[in-house]
């Protein structure tokens, strides 16, 4: 699940801010704070990316790593 720091770092990478349970303290002069919408848009987006991701980790874990598959080929 995504949260909501991940979004904002997402949206804003460089923004000075604390984030207490659902609670924004914006402190950054510099940059506008996102607005609720933009954050739950960030979150939806991300959780999609990484959810279209899911088959790719699944093969991870079921199969060893190339430089582990070269290493089983060599020694047996």
């Amino acid at each position: 699940m995504i949260d909501l720091m991940t979004a904002i770092q997402s949206l804003r990478p460089s923004a000075e801010l604390v984030v207490r349970g659902t609670e924004i303290e914006w402190m950054d002069d510099v940059q506008t704070q996102p607005t609720d919408a933009e954050i739950q848009t960030e979150i939806s987006r991300l959780q999609a990316e990484y959810d279209s991701k899911q088959y790719a980790r699944n093969r991870a874990e079921a199969y060893p790593s190339l430089t582990e598959q070269a290493d089983m080929a060599y020694w047996d």
